[in-house]
């Protein structure tokens, strides 16, 4: 008897992973962009589903402190217990960053801006295992951040390692070479400026209290900025 021909498989469908990255990019700009203000760019960012990382992820990190606070700082990305909390800098790494930050004058909970401080991170998905976040992810993500500090306005920004310094400049020199150097940071369509400090990650000074020094510098270099300012508004 003849055979059958075994009908031809179906088609893959193609799903919303199989998005280039060029499209996702344009994804994540569009609806950063979108955003008027800091609770639409909010809902936009959970809403977002052009990062891997998110299906794993908990929560999704956005920002802690006061919005309108002087200073902006960024960070990297969530670690275990900024998963946990849905909350930038509250493990270990937070506790020591409060603990600097205190030491001249500023708290992630004060009602008054000049005294607060706005925290938030290049990616809002905790990498698998902590991993350091790719580049393509901070490409990705990268938009969202940018409308994130033009929206807030700080007056200082305050990035810290390697990650979120050499992504937030868009430039290859390490942490080491950029740390306490004053640079005026841009959003890519020239809309909003601000000086910009870049220092240590505190995950990096527990791992090596040696640079603590170098790290308290930074901060007495931020503070005098934040003094300079009050003056000239004075």
């Amino acid at each position: 008897p003849a055979t059958e021909t075994p009908a031809p498989a179906p088609a893959r469908k193609r799903t919303r992973t199989d998005a280039t990255p060029a499209a996702t990019a344009r994804d994540a700009y569009l609806a950063a962009m979108s955003a008027q203000d800091l609770p639409s760019l909010r809902n936009a960012i959970e809403a977002f589903e052009g990062c891997p990382l998110k299906r794993r992820a908990r929560h999704t990190v956005i920002a802690d402190g006061h919005p309108a606070a002087r200073v902006m700082i960024v960070g990297e990305a969530p670690g275990a217990e900024e998963d946990r909390q849905g909350l930038p800098f509250v493990g270990q790494s937070g506790r020591l960053l409060d603990k600097a930050l205190a030491a001249i004058g500023l708290h992630r909970g004060a009602e008054d801006p000049a005294k607060a401080v706005y925290i938030t991170n290049i990616v809002f998905w905790r990498p698998p295992n902590n991993r350091t976040p790719t580049s393509e992810e901070m490409a990705l993500l990268l938009p969202f951040t940018e409308r994130h500090i033009a929206l807030a306005r700080p007056e200082v920004l305050f990035p810290l390692g390697n990650v979120a310094c050499k992504s937030l400049l868009r430039t290859d020199t390490g942490i080491m070479k950029l740390r306490g150097r004053w640079a005026n940071w841009r959003t890519s369509d020239g809309s909003f400026s601000v000086a910009a400090l870049p220092s240590f990650h505190p995950s990096f000074l527990l791992r090596t209290p040696s640079a603590k020094r170098l790290f308290w510098e930074d901060l007495q270099s931020l503070r005098d900025r934040l003094r300079e300012g009050s003056a000239g508004n004075g």
